[in-house]
């Protein structure tokens, strides 16, 4: 199924702000939302529409700092670009350290705005994609039968057949065809690849 395209989320209370960065996205071709303020965007998030996020820093109401760290307890993985004025540049720090992807001061040349958002776009690209990998592991491993599951579990915490044939009471024949099993169920190629694998499924989304 082809994904569909990338948008750019612009909130910022400025009208000529928003009309300035709207047209010159559709300009370049990048499908455009604006939004007059933090909790207009966050009343809209839709966590499976790809994108980022152009966020002003200073907004009245809710701040754009504020907005991000919403959007962190939510577990939102929208990469945010922050706007900023002279004055905010230690904020704009603080909020990268919060996982803001970067920030741009004003006045910004276009091409340098463009560039920071097509970096962010990138980075949503990967993110979904490590979802997608963690959520097909994680359902790989539902498909396992109990006793898979643990052998999954002995094999990757690096026990070898005969010690894991101990532990669950059964010969390492058995074993071994429960260790081909799981490897086959779930796509391994090596046993680095399958601890691989499990690391990345236990990862937080």
């Amino acid at each position: 199924m082809k994904d569909k395209p990338s948008t750019v989320f612009v909130a910022d209370d400025d009208d000529a702000v928003r009309t300035s960065l709207r047209l010159l996205l559709k300009s370049v071709g990048l499908p455009v939302e604006t939004f007059a303020s933090a909790q207009e965007f966050l009343d809209a998030y839709d966590a499976d529409r790809a994108g980022c996020l152009v966020l002003d820093i200073r907004m009245p109401g809710m701040s754009g700092l504020e907005l991000q760290q919403r959007l962190n307890e939510m577990h939102a993985i929208v990469p945010i670009v922050f706007i900023t004025g002279h004055g905010d540049v230690p904020m704009a720090v603080e909020a990268m350290q919060h996982g803001a992807v970067d920030f741009i001061q004003k006045p910004f040349r276009d091409q340098d705005l463009i560039d920071r958002i097509n970096q962010a776009l990138e980075k949503d690209r990967e993110n979904r994609n490590g979802l997608r990998e963690r959520e097909l592991i994680r359902q790989r491993i539902g498909h396992l039968t109990p006793r898979e599951r643990e052998v999954l579990d002995l094999v990757t915490k690096g026990k070898a057949n005969k010690v894991i044939a101990g532990d669950l009471d059964v010969s390492q024949r058995t074993v071994e065809i429960h260790r081909a099993r799981v490897m086959e169920k779930m796509g391994a190629s090596s046993l680095a690849h399958l601890v691989r694998m499990v690391i990345e499924a236990e990862r937080s989304a």
